[in-house]
């Protein structure tokens, strides 16, 4: 009888221990993501920008935050990771001048071009500087492309235009089709300006292949703005130009062939000079200061030396120009919904059974300003790329309800995919590539920089399909939020209409693909047609 006592009790025992772990297995909260969100978009915070007292709201509270659930610094005895900047404070001529042999006339700042400089110095200019337009501003030798050949381009200013060859093309064999390569944006075309020698560059804005209006322009290219401090070449002067003062430009040029985005399509083009040149100067206040990245550990194991790296930008534009009275750009979307589920997944993973490997969670800086705050930590990693299994991004989470769709950026670039694809079906949803390859969103958030030193990276949200709405619904709900809140003051956070649920379904899903990841000994691998393949090997 003792001895069948000891056998049941050992049997309930082990089934209880095996029941027991998989109702801890926690459910990320919606509470405590919708508790985060409404702070860290509160007025309160003064939109989170870098060197200012949003920044430090922002840093302190997640900092205990992070410490209240237990976790430990991520950077030794630190939760920081400091990342030393730059910020330029340009004032630029309210005027551009521009002269040319058949007429001569002035672009009104702000309403006509938008300009910046990365250049630490009181002034610099434009001085008559020739206009050469750069068709895309493009030099790929995988594509035997390029678009600077020919000139000498010192003391010049490329116009140049945006996204790139393929786009709206019909020829799915022109770079990739209407994909956006990394060609396409805008950062890398500022790149290409200057390792050309140009003085300046101008980017033709478009809304449909920028996929954002002149509005975004205007917000993001005026005021301070941030840039690591760096002996990499830049040019004078760098920014837009609208559309319709592009037409202008074009009209009063000296060239035969007026329809200049035809001409930049095909492969055997040349760079033009329009006959034209540019007066501009930005006068500049500068001030260097260290933001900083927050940084997380939860360590592991078995395995407590490998990691997963999950990654939110913490930052918005903080206060700017008044848009319908209002100055602070809160950010609620983007990102304290991002930031605010990096706290609610360590908050599940500390009440979920312990992991073999170690999760590290990372609010980075700067994000708005060019991916800085994740590209510092790329090149000042805190953990071993190699041992770093996998990121997971969370950034912009917009969701009207729970979401049937989850869309994949970047999809087909790692078996990161798969491991997506079974949470998914989990959740009865299906996985799908992004349906707006075009506007290169691969290239416009923090995953992109952990994905260049070679870690497979994921970034994926519900965003094409509802359960309860359809794919129109969703599609003028989505292009409602870009063309009136993205980058706007009115992003904003209201609890009584927001709707949380498909956030927090999106969030239970990415923390079981990083738990799944964190109970293996498995490194998920790049696709061999991946461009990051190699950066791994």
């Amino acid at each position: 009888m003792k001895n069948f006592l000891s056998i049941v009790f050992i049997v309930v025992l082990i089934g209880c221990q095996t029941g027991s772990k998989e109702k801890q297995l926690a459910e990320v909260s919606s509470a405590t993501i919708g508790k985060h969100i409404e702070q860290l978009a509160s007025d309160d915070f003064l939109g989170r920008k870098p060197f200012t007292e949003g920044e430090v709201k922002t840093v302190n509270y997640l900092e205990e935050e992070f410490s209240k659930l237990g976790l430990l610094p991520g950077n030794g005895e630190s939760f920081f990771q400091e990342v030393p900047m730059v910020e330029i404070t340009g004032t630029p001529s309210e005027k551009m001048r521009i002269t040319g042999d058949n007429q001569n006339f002035e672009l009104e700042y702000f309403e006509d071009f938008a300009i910046t400089t990365k250049k630490a110095q009181p002034e610099v200019a434009l001085d008559n500087s020739e206009f050469v337009f750069a068709g895309y501003g493009i030099v790929a030798p995988e594509y035997d492309w390029n678009d600077y050949e020919g000139i000498d381009w010192k003391g010049k200013t490329a116009v140049v235009l945006v996204n790139d060859p393929g786009f709206n093309s019909g020829d799915s064999t022109l770079f990739k089709g209407n994909e956006m390569t990394y060609y396409g944006r805008w950062t890398y075309k500022y790149e290409e300006a200057a390792r050309q020698g140009a003085a300046g560059v101008l980017i033709i804005h478009d809304t449909e292949p920028a996929s954002y209006g002149w509005n975004v322009v205007q917000s993001g290219w005026s005021g301070s703005k941030l840039s690591l401090e760096s002996n990499i070449p830049v040019v004078n002067v760098q920014g837009w130009i609208s559309n319709e003062s592009a037409n202008k430009l074009f009209e009063a040029a000296v060239i035969e062939n007026k329809d200049y985005s035809e001409i930049a399509r095909n492969k055997d083009f040349s760079p033009i000079p329009l006959g034209l040149s540019g007066s501009v100067k930005i006068t500049n206040k500068i001030k260097r200061d260290r933001s900083k990245n927050v940084i997380a550990l939860l360590p592991g194991t078995d395995l407590k030396d490998e990691y997963i790296i999950y990654s939110a930008h913490w930052d918005h534009f903080g206060v700017g120009r008044a848009i319908n009275n209002d100055s602070i750009y809160n950010g609620a979307v983007d990102n304290a919904s991002g930031t605010a589920c990096l706290l609610a997944l360590a908050e599940a993973f500390k009440k979920s059974p312990p992991q073999r490997r170690s999760i590290v969670l990372i609010a980075v800086t700067a994000e708005e300003q060019g991916l800085l705050g994740s590209a510092f930590y790329a090149e000042n990693p805190i953990y071993t790329p190699q041992k770093s299994v996998a990121n997971i991004n969370l950034d912009a989470f917009y969701s009207p309800g729970p979401m049937k769709d989850l869309t994949i950026t970047g999809f087909g670039q790692s078996e990161m995919d798969e491991y997506a694809k079974e949470a998914a079906e989990k959740q009865g949803r299906y996985i799908i590539p992004d349906p707006e390859s075009e506007k290169g969103y691969f290239y416009r958030s923090d995953h992109f920089n952990f994905a260049k030193i070679g870690i497979p990276a994921l970034y994926a949200s519900g965003s094409y399909e509802g359960f309860e709405k359809s794919v129109a619904e969703i599609k003028q709900l989505n292009d409602q939020y870009r063309a009136t809140a993205y980058h706007q003051p009115s992003d904003e956070y209201d609890k009584n209409t927001t709707e949380l649920s498909g956030i927090r379904l999106d969030a239970q899903l990415l923390f079981e693909v990083g738990y799944k990841l964190s109970n293996e000994d498995y490194f998920p691998k790049w696709y061999k047609t991946s461009e990051f393949k190699a950066a791994r090997e």
